[in-house]
């Protein structure tokens, strides 16, 4: 038995003698004279205690004995509301592919507009309509047979100069 399991039995049973003893003692003790219960208070007490214990007993016993068909039918109770759910869950399923409205529609959100940063190249139209040619192609023009010629492009690399700072203040300031 795990030490849980163990806690819990031990603290229904302190919960159980805590209740008799309150219990018989309320039924009992009627004169608080004398240190030593009385003959009269000790039967009291002991047929109180032995009449709780055997009230418990019993109790323990039948709830024994029912404890299997509670669970037995709790099963079948959880298996039968499985059972329906599926149904329903295919009976929904199905409708939606024959076009009728499901009997539970849960909403869908919209997912979150994404905005498009506009890119920093620009392009330049391809003439025509042709698929892009690689540099170096000519590309005859519509009007006098006049052709275009395309050369490799140059890369361009960013040049730094120095830069008096003087120059960069605004006139009128010093």
């Amino acid at each position: 038995m795990d030490p849980d399991q163990q806690l819990r039995n031990l603290r229904d049973f302190l919960l159980v003698y805590n209740r008799m003893t309150e219990i018989c003692f309320q039924r009992c003790t009627s004169n608080f004279n004398y240190r030593n219960l009385t003959m009269d208070e000790e039967r009291c007490v002991d047929s109180c205690a032995g009449k709780l214990i055997r009230t418990n007993h019993r109790l323990m016993g039948t709830y024994v004995q029912l404890m299997p068909r509670m669970v037995q039918r709790r099963m079948e109770e959880m298996e039968s509301k499985a059972a329906v759910m599926a149904k329903a869950t295919e009976a929904a399923s199905a409708s939606e592919t024959i076009g009728t409205a499901p009997a539970v529609q849960t909403p869908i959100n919209p997912p979150p507009s994404t905005q498009i940063i506009p890119s920093m190249t620009e392009v330049a139209p391809v003439g025509h309509d042709s698929a892009l040619k690689p540099p170096g192609v000519e590309i005859p023009a519509d009007s006098g047979g006049i052709g275009i010629s395309l050369s490799a492009p140059t890369p361009i690399t960013p040049t730094t100069e120095n830069v008096n700072i003087s120059e960069l203040k605004e006139p009128g300031q010093s």
